[in-house]
């Protein structure tokens, strides 16, 4: 049984597979106690037709780097994993159920490594015994109001597919810096990863954000962003690609893959700025020139006057990056810069505030 008790120690194994690489953390309450980066190689994971079939293997993987670590596992409290493409949800802590398992496996949207984050932690959770195991904030978390959901024709629907994780966790920690309630605040939030999403906190709602996946926004290291629709449309229709190649186009081949075959944005920068490549460099520029607009085109949400704007994520780290962001939005509102964020903490700090009593678990239904 789940003991409540603000007092009580809560070990949390957190567990974020993504596509070459499965992170696993052990936290004691708010204390990390261990972390590793448990690589997959790319001969291993082509031994599988598809990423769900890499289940067993990851599961072997983890149990077996925790063996080696030494990680007591029979104090393990609860095991959370990361959320997947799950159909739209409010944001939360969620108990895994048969019900998601079932819609993760079944996904018609395709499949991500990310899909993998509940089926590891419910099967390691079983092994470990009265273990309960959890997602919080998965990239689907809806809380669009209506009229963000409105685009030019009514068969493209606006969708919520975000850094959902990430935003959430950041705005509670703003929140609590600053000592004013999360839902009494108005943040916007840029994620700038390998994608982008840049999203509107309104009293404690992410009421607009840019889809991030598959959709629109402005781009990045290895997604298109917002592309010409007529332009797109002909070239669907062109004969030159199937498929499975336009979507690589807009996402995994698109941005910064796309110009210059690689997602480094660090290797892009040397050749904008130390070997004065000008396409790099306006390229480069007009990476976060775009983010710049994107944000600064979700303040009309709240008629010009946001409390402040946080830049998080990967890209976070480049100050050249992030200096050319603040200085075209700087205006709108005081600009705070929280470099990294893959979402590891995000998911043992969630858990362990439901553990606690302070954050209700809800049911996937």
């Amino acid at each position: 049984m789940e003991n409540t008790s603000s007092t009580q120690m809560h070990r949390i194994l957190v567990v974020n597979p993504r596509t070459c690489f499965t992170k696993i953390a052990v936290y004691d309450n708010n204390r990390l106690v261990y972390l590793n980066k448990i690589n997959h190689s790319s001969e291993d994971c082509k031994k599988f037709n598809n990423i769900l079939d890499q289940y067993e293997f990851r599961r072997e993987a983890i149990l077996k780097d925790l063996a080696n670590a030494d990680i007591d596992t029979w104090r393990i409290t609860a095991v959370v994993g990361r959320g997947g493409y799950l159909k739209p949800l409010e944001s939360g802590i969620y108990e895994v159920n048969d019900k998601m398992k079932d819609d993760l496996v079944r996904n018609p949207a395709g499949q991500d490594s990310v899909n993998l984050g509940a089926l590891l932690v419910d099967e390691i959770a079983k092994k470990l015994g009265s273990v309960k195991a959890y997602i919080t904030n998965p990239i689907v978390v809806d809380e669009l109001d209506d009229i963000a959901r409105i685009s030019g024709h009514p068969l493209f629907p606006r969708r919520s597919i975000f850094h959902a994780l990430n935003q959430k966790f950041l705005a509670r920690k703003f929140a609590r810096q600053n000592s004013r309630p999360y839902e009494e605040m108005n943040l916007i939030i840029a994620h700038l990863g390998v994608g982008f999403s840049v999203g509107a906190h309104k009293n404690g709602r992410v009421v607009d954000v840019n889809q991030a996946f598959d959709g629109y926004g402005p781009f990045s290291p290895k997604r298109a962003g917002t592309l010409p629709a007529g332009e797109l449309v002909r070239m669907c229709f062109s004969g030159k690609y199937t498929s499975e190649e336009m979507e690589r186009m807009v996402m995994g081949d698109g941005g910064l893959v796309a110009w210059f075959g690689t997602e480094d944005v660090q290797k892009v920068e040397k050749m904008a700025f130390e070997e004065e490549n000008k396409q790099a460099r306006i390229v480069y520029e007009a990476m976060a020139y775009n983010a710049a607009k994107e944000i600064a085109s979700l303040s009309v949400v709240f008629n010009g006057k946001p409390d402040a704007i946080l830049l998080t994520g990967g890209l976070a780290h480049s100050q050249r990056f992030v200096r050319f962001i603040i200085d075209r939005v700087q205006f709108i509102a005081p600009v705070h810069v929280f470099p990294g964020g893959d979402g590891t903490e995000a998911m043992a700090m969630n858990v362990l505030a439901a553990l606690k009593g302070e954050r209700p678990i809800k049911q996937y239904i």
